[in-house]
């Protein structure tokens, strides 16, 4: 807006400091921060000493007229002809120094500061921009229920829940639902909470996180991993371009990000472990390996990666194993760089019948609970894959943040459900 112009702000005081008859506010909203010079002369006693009592994060409208200053954040002034404060602040127990633990008990008011403003505003376009571009691919919205009565990752990791008196449990994975709408709607994404009852407390590791997830009709794994590659490059390169400030602030290296382009490079599971012994790893064929031996792999690529094949003892009942090699299965993870490991794991899924049910009781299940399941293979089977994308995690990585816990409002991990 050019200098002069009349505005009025709603806000809260982000800074604040006083030089004799004059009081700098700095008010924020969701848009930023503007600086606003209240003068007593001006304003009049009275108003001025109701700004003057105002404590940090008071809440405040004000109006005024707009001046050029480069000094000021944003370049812009206000300098402001009337206002009042609208809500009061006690004195704000945040200063500056506080630890991670303290941050966490008070994350109310923690999520108020720049930085985790500036995740979340990463994190809404992250969102939107996964919408966006499967609708304009074709694929269908869809609403899986949270509370379920199978596991789809393994019962060690199942929050168990009273449903009337019947044992249930929360979703770790919505993908099922997603299997039983592809035979209807083709292609299908959702974006659900999963949960996962973790022990470990890692910084990539949450109890509660955002899943979004897709199942595709017709499609195998190449075409899976094509499609996926797609869909990363076309987040990080429109998040460049609409987030590209709030990264900035962040701290982000944007040259790092621009180089996220498909195709992504690919090794095979077993390719990975040769490097991993190469590099002083104790690890054998056949072992699954964790967060540290993922931040190695990436070592070797500076843009997200495939690992692929893994041997099917590691892997759950549900994909599809390699007809050229029975050891190992049709899946794959993406690998962000930089250390940040997984944030995509995808298939193809076991379409037979007999092969499903053989896989089901292989790995310890009851075939009962899995009824429904085992049915989509007897009405009209076909090839299908899909991916599940732990948002946290995405977010993680583009934004380049330390710890998980930021990529979410309320992180819950171990020890961790307040407030």
């Amino acid at each position: 807006m050019e200098d002069g112009s009349e505005v009025s702000i709603r806000g809260w005081i982000h800074r604040k400091f006083q030089v004799g008859k004059k009081i700098f506010i700095r008010v924020r909203d969701s848009s930023g921060v503007i600086q606003c010079v209240i003068e007593e002369g001006v304003v009049g006693k009275e108003k001025f000493n109701e700004f003057e009592g105002a404590k940090r994060e008071s809440s405040v409208v004000v109006s005024g007229k707009l001046r050029t200053d480069e000094r000021a954040p944003g370049g812009k002034e206000m300098y402001v002809s009337e206002g009042k404060v609208v809500g009061f602040a006690d004195d704000f127990p945040i200063k500056g120094y506080e630890g991670v633990e303290f941050l966490l008990d008070n994350r109310h008011l923690w999520l108020r500061s720049t930085y985790l403003t500036n995740v979340m505003k990463v994190k809404h376009t992250a969102l939107k921009l996964l919408r966006e571009f499967h609708t304009q691919e074709g694929w269908w919205e869809v609403t899986p229920p949270i509370i379920t009565s199978s596991a789809v990752e393994g019962g060690a990791t199942l929050f168990k829940v009273d449903y009337f008196g019947e044992p249930a449990y929360l979703s770790q994975s919505a993908q099922f639902y997603l299997e039983v709408l592809i035979y209807s709607l083709e292609k299908v994404f959702a974006l659900t909470p999963s949960f996962r009852a973790e022990k470990s407390r890692t910084r990539r590791h949450l109890s509660e996180y955002y899943h979004f997830e897709i199942e595709g009709a017709w499609m195998d794994m190449e075409e899976l991993m094509k499609f996926t590659e797609r869909t990363v490059e076309y987040v990080v390169q429109n998040l460049i371009d609409e987030r590209q400030k709030e990264l900035e602030d962040l701290g982000r290296d944007i040259e790092s990000l621009k180089r996220v382009k498909a195709p992504f490079e690919r090794i095979t599971y077993t390719k990975a472990i040769e490097f991993l012994k190469q590099n002083g790893v104790n690890i054998e064929w056949g072992n699954d390996y964790g967060a540290d031996e993922e931040a190695m792999l990436t070592k070797l690529f500076d843009r997200p990666f495939f690992v692929t094949h893994f041997p099917k003892t590691i892997k759950p009942f549900y994909m599809k194993v390699d007809e050229n090699d029975e050891r190992v299965v049709k899946g794959f993870d993406l690998l962000a760089p930089e250390g940040y490991g997984e944030i995509i794991g995808g298939s193809q899924r076991e379409d037979s019948y007999d092969v499903l049910l053989k896989r089901i009781v292989e790995q310890g299940y009851d075939p009962k609970d899995y009824y429904w399941y085992l049915d989509l293979r007897k009405y009209g089977s076909v090839p299908h894959s899909g991916y599940g994308l732990g948002i946290e995690r995405l977010v993680m990585w583009v934004a380049g943040l330390e710890h998980i816990r930021d990529a979410i409002p309320f992180p819950r991990f171990r020890e961790r459900s307040k407030p």
